[in-house]
């Protein structure tokens, strides 16, 4: 009987083991390898019925983005999940493989709550074990050079250097496309993106940035910075976790305050509220040891999942009413701009910040002082303001050469048809009037910004299988803020149409004198115009080309598809034949 009791012993001890994480086998020093967390997964989804490990898409590396599904009832379709009323949860770690508390924390909450019977009957979990996959496999012990452990991780850049945190609309990677697959086939109400900070010097382990409460759908806004926040806030220092909101200084240290993080739609966060769903970003801090930042992870995800459970229907039935309302929405921000008169006290716990001679250079550089803590009220500015909004149309076509543009759309499910025969229709036309570009290349495209157009109405044909998007889905956001030049993260701002901007054809100056002279001796408004130019512009008198320039633009000969954005606005209900 002894022999018998020492080997189930023996038995549930080996179990154990097995089931044990590389970061606690390793006393809490170690992440695992991304060969390591798909292991771990698989183990769980043969162990577990509750557990199924998916593979979607490619990434770049050439492995396919995984989904570990928690389902209590062992149901893993996600038309049925909603059909049934569930909520889903979507964890996503690993965006920055060298930030990978996210990664060993799902590890060990899924083994815990599958181990210990613990799945919620309302809530299925879904966690992406490692996005980043290329840069997890770049493994190294040095590229994060401000980070306190584990002893070795992945690297930022993906294996196209691209950072996949300000992918998620240009899209340039497999493993964005990937995800938006993921994302949309399982439609989450709440999504989590694990990563840990840089900056300054503070006694938190925890910081946390909300998707930004003036963007966000006001009812689920109402919800997020009422009842969800405030109960993560309550739960995380019951635990022994205090959180302060992400430390976005707006000087060198964060004493004189700190701002909120405006996500545009490039992060995660910011393309989740496209979507209506409320996102976050948790932020460990870097400083901190590394088995610390770690558990504060895996309590935080911990208490999501309880204040999930604890709103289910709430959560829900906001989801619902948001959809409803971008479905009808008439006005859409394009850009935001920080309220600099709104500001809020807050209570931070830092470390006074000093200057000493460097070791480096002799000159005085900052350090700060953990001999001196402190906790005093700061600053905190939070409110941003649209700077520019727009009156949707009634819809948007696009010509069906903008392939890219479409499957973006499709992969997002908006509702997309295609015209059944060729037509002249009324439309709004923008020409780009203005633009900056930067002089540096960004994310590997030369970002536009402060755009601005000129609109006009045309009549233009359009042909069978050209693309019809109408603008009454909730998807709306997704469509607007992609499809409007001028939003901050658009196509046209990630450079999808930059053709446009260069001229086809030109003049030969000597032949188009005549031409031009022919012009003008025609048609008195245009030599009316041309002299408004010169008075308003003295040095153009002095200036033959920039004359022969003007009558050029200002003429039939100039190419109409000069800087017009390719993409029309629908103004009213024409009839038009679809499939």
């Amino acid at each position: 009987m002894r022999r018998i009791i020492f080997i189930l012993l023996l038995l549930t001890t080996i179990d154990s083991l097995a089931q044990q994480t590389p970061f606690e086998r390793s006393h809490k020093q170690e992440t695992a390898t991304y060969a390591e967390v798909i292991q771990h997964y698989q183990a769980l989804a043969k162990t577990y019925p509750q557990a199924k490990l998916i593979s979607y898409g490619p990434t770049d590396s050439g492995k396919p983005l995984h989904l570990l599904v928690l389902s209590k009832d062992q149901v893993f379709d996600p038309a049925t999940i909603k059909k049934n009323n569930k909520r889903v949860l979507l964890i996503n770690n690993g965006i920055h493989p060298g930030e990978p508390e996210g990664i060993d924390a799902s590890m060990m909450l899924a083994r815990d709550l599958l181990k210990a019977h613990k799945l919620p009957a309302n809530v299925v979990i879904c966690i992406i074990p490692v996005y980043n996959i290329d840069g997890s496999l770049n493994r190294s012990s040095t590229s994060r050079a401000n980070q306190n452990g584990p002893i070795a991780y992945g690297f930022r850049g993906n294996s196209k250097n691209y950072d996949l945190n300000r992918d998620f609309i240009k899209t340039d990677s497999k493993n964005s496309h990937s995800f938006q697959e993921i994302f949309n086939i399982w439609k989450p109400e709440i999504f989590v993106d694990t990563h840990t900070s840089n900056g300054a010097d503070y006694q938190y382990t925890m910081t946390l940035i909300p998707t930004h409460k003036d963007k966000l759908q006001p009812v689920l806004s109402t919800y997020m910075t009422q009842t969800l926040v405030p109960s993560l806030y309550q739960e995380m220092e019951k635990k022994g976790y205090e959180m302060i909101p992400y430390v976005n200084s707006i000087e060198e240290t964060p004493d004189q305050g700190i701002t909120g993080f405006l996500e545009s739609p490039r992060y995660s966060t910011g393309y989740t509220t496209l979507h209506n769903t409320i996102g976050f970003m948790p932020e460990t801090h870097m400083l901190k040891a590394y088995d610390k930042r770690v558990d504060a992870t895996y309590k935080l995800l911990q208490t999501y999942i309880d204040v999930v459970v604890r709103d289910a229907k709430i959560i829900g039935e906001n989801k619902k009413k948001a959809d409803a309302a971008i479905a009808a929405q008439q006005e859409f921000a394009l850009e935001w701009k920080l309220n600099e008169k709104k500001e809020e006290p807050i209570v931070f716990k830092g470390y006074a910040a000093r200057q000493k001679p460097s070791e480096v250079s002799g000159l005085n550089r900052l350090y700060y002082d953990r001999n001196e803590p402190y906790t005093k009220e700061i600053k905190y500015w939070n409110t941003f303001e649209p700077s520019l909004t727009i009156s949707k149309p009634i819809a948007y076509l696009i010509p069906q050469a903008w392939t890219k543009v479409v499957e973006l759309l499709k992969l997002n499910q908006v509702k997309v048809q295609q015209l059944t025969k060729d037509a002249v229709i009324p439309v709004e036309m923008y020409y780009i009037s203005d633009y900056k570009t930067t002089t540096r290349p960004y994310e590997g495209h030369y970002l536009h910004s402060a755009v601005k157009v000129n609109p006009t109405l045309q009549k233009l044909p359009f042909y069978t299988g050209d693309y019809v998007v109408y603008v009454n889905q909730p998807s709306n956001r997704y469509i607007v803020e992609t499809l409007e030049p001028q939003a901050m993260d658009s196509f046209f701002n990630w450079n999808f149409f930059d053709a446009i901007l260069g001229m086809k054809e030109h003049f030969s100056a000597y032949v188009f004198e005549d031409t031009a002279a022919e012009l003008l001796k025609k048609d008195p408004g245009l030599r009316e115009k041309l002299e408004k130019e010169k008075a308003a512009k003295p040095e153009m008198a002095k200036d033959a080309a920039a004359q022969l320039n003007f009558i050029y633009k200002n003429s039939d000969y100039y190419e109409k598809t000069h800087t017009r954005y390719p993409i029309a606005r629908l103004l009213t209900n024409e009839h038009l034949t679809l499939k």
